[in-house]
């Protein structure tokens, strides 16, 4: 009996020491907003600093935080090791929708992503430096503020994607804490249009970055991502447009991150070459 317990005793002792090795809980200084912000590294099982790696930065939605995408889809430990790339899911606020806003001073994440973040990244893990090998996705306002981010730093990132995205802020003026970031629609609806990334695609020329989104046609997003895909199609932007049966929830966004990594490994693979 006692030789089965240190057995048991041994086996989760490494499970323990595994778990550790392939994800890390970070806290970087935001220069900008004056505070430690937290962060979550996922790296394949078997990372080694001899080896360098493509990044993926992965978004969380409204009112979630950088553990939820771990704690609620797990298996994307697995997909790391599968597709040999680091995840980092970023804290982005409650309601920051991942710009500097112009009205708080407490919500800068744009910044804190693309300056802070990404450097602590690049100099702390076995990265490839290089936009080429750096992507960004996520979930609802994620989404949004993966797009909205790849966009306006187009020298950081090549590859962008969204899940369920809430792509036109402006249909969704008193909802999500978006006024407490832009301030109300009416009296600053500029900032409002110019911050919506399905205005800001105008400015993308084609094969500038690599673009995935997704969306459920029973989701509550779906028509302004359906506007947007309309709108690339105009600008004759190339683009993957997925959308299938499903709704605003993690059933939906557990199997669209599946295809988001497999899009970004394959753009990984074609940079290479």
């Amino acid at each position: 009996m006692k030789r089965i317990n240190f057995l048991l005793i041994t086996v989760l002792f490494f499970q323990l020491a595994f778990s550790k090795g392939q994800v890390d809980t970070i806290s970087v200084f935001s220069s900008k907003m004056n505070k430690e912000v937290k962060s979550v590294v996922i790296v394949p099982e078997n990372y080694t600093n001899k080896k360098h790696y493509p990044v993926v930065y992965l978004l969380h939605g409204f009112s979630d935080n950088y553990a939820k995408w771990l704690n609620t889809v797990p298996a994307i430990k697995t997909l790391t090791t599968d597709y040999q790339m680091i995840i980092v899911c970023p804290d982005g606020g409650y309601s920051s929708w991942y710009f500097d806003s112009p009205v708080d001073s407490t919500s800068q994440y744009e910044t804190f992503i693309t300056k802070d973040l990404l450097k602590y990244v690049d100099t702390h893990y076995a990265t490839i430096p290089d936009r080429s090998s750096r992507a960004i996705t996520g979930l609802s306002m994620g989404g949004h503020g993966a797009l909205y981010l790849a966009i306006r730093n187009r020298d950081l990132f090549a590859h962008a994607g969204s899940m369920s995205g809430g792509v036109d802020l402006r249909t969704s003026t008193k909802k999500y804490d978006i006024a407490k970031r832009i301030g109300s629609y009416k009296s600053h609806h500029e900032d409002w249009d110019n911050r919506s990334v399905i205005n800001m695609v105008t400015t993308l020329k084609n094969n500038e970055l690599d673009l995935i989104i997704d969306c459920g046609v029973s989701d509550f997003f779906y028509q302004i991502n359906a506007a947007l895909h309309r709108r690339l199609m105009a600008l004759n932007i190339d683009h993957d447009y997925i959308e299938r049966p499903g709704v605003h929830n993690w059933a939906y966004w557990d199997n669209s991150i599946r295809y988001q990594l497999l899009f970004f490994d394959r753009c990984f693979d074609k940079a290479k070459k």
